[in-house]
């Protein structure tokens, strides 16, 4: 299969057991009901999930032993929107061409909505019938340590004390490694965990791997914002001047930043050196990252 065939089998698979997710909370208030299924249906890529099974795939891991870790990582990630979104935050109207929660419903209800996303997001994951207790428990506390001040919210923290200040390189990546690459390495850590017999290389491996494609998706974003149609992303663009935001592009120059995407991609191609072809898929996605054009 090719890595678009892949990522559509894997979508479909997570969005089927999201809805099932879903439809069991359907005896809770209405309106919190309608606002996470709104939440968790926006338009999403789920790219977290599909590293889950990428990673599982690797490991000769069924999918099915995978599903509620790839859930939980797509849960996290949606609350964290939810919440981004939100006034205090980035104060969105709009995410992929929709209204964002707080603007569709309330802003209590899309608190709310973030906070209920969350809590199911480790209710799934601790209710995983084709796992043993010995391995739900590791991969808690690395969703958790991912999500938490030491991972995403940290990272966020760190983000908005930055506004309006210059960051150094190393400082860019600290914030990047904590908002974003602290979900990624997550979602492989819990795709690879969810195995008895995955080894200490071959996690430490797959570690440097997420690692990588984390700091490549970031800055070939930050390229992207430069080099892509300023009617799309004209809005981005202005907001991440006015803001006075670093980024990579800014502190490196557009070439260096495009080297450097291109280092953390062969970096993360060395990281799958001793995997078989079963890993492919993930060498076809890092690729992609910093080939993509949107």
């Amino acid at each position: 299969m090719h890595l678009k065939q892949l990522t559509q089998q894997y979508q479909q698979r997570v969005d089927r057991a999201l809805e099932q997710l879903i439809d069991n909370t359907s005896d809770i208030a209405d309106e919190l009901h309608l606002a996470m299924h709104y939440s968790l249906f926006n338009g999403g890529k789920r790219v977290r999930p599909l590293l889950v099974y990428l990673t599982g795939r690797a490991l000769s891991i069924p999918a099915e032993h995978q599903d509620a870790a790839a859930c939980a990582v797509e849960l996290i990630h949606c609350y964290s929107l939810v919440h981004d979104d939100m006034p205090a935050m980035d104060d969105d109207d709009l995410r992929r061409g929709k209204l964002t929660c707080h603007k569709q419903f309330s802003e209590a209800t899309a608190l709310l909505t973030g906070d209920a996303l969350q809590t199911l997001a480790f209710e799934t994951l601790s209710d995983n019938s084709y796992l043993d207790a010995s391995l739900i428990l590791p991969m808690i506390k690395v969703l958790a340590h991912a999500s938490g001040a030491a991972g995403m919210a940290g990272g966020q923290a760190i983000d908005l004390a930055a506004t309006g200040k210059n960051l150094s390189l190393e400082q860019l990546k600290v914030m990047h490694e904590h908002k974003t690459g602290a979900l990624i390495l997550a979602s492989v850590k819990l795709g690879a965990l969810c195995a008895k017999n995955t080894s200490i290389p071959d996690l430490e491996a797959l570690e440097n791997y997420a690692k990588n494609i984390g700091l490549s998706f970031q800055i070939k974003d930050d390229i992207l914002d430069i080099e892509s149609d300023t009617h799309t992303l004209g809005k981005q663009q202005g907001a991440d001047i006015s803001l006075n935001k670093a980024t990579y592009p800014a502190l490196l120059g557009l070439d260096g930043a495009k080297k450097m995407a291109q280092q953390c991609h062969q970096n993360a191609l060395d990281s799958l050196s001793h995997f078989d072809q079963k890993a492919d898929p993930l060498r076809w996605l890092s690729e992609y990252i910093i080939t993509r054009d949107h």
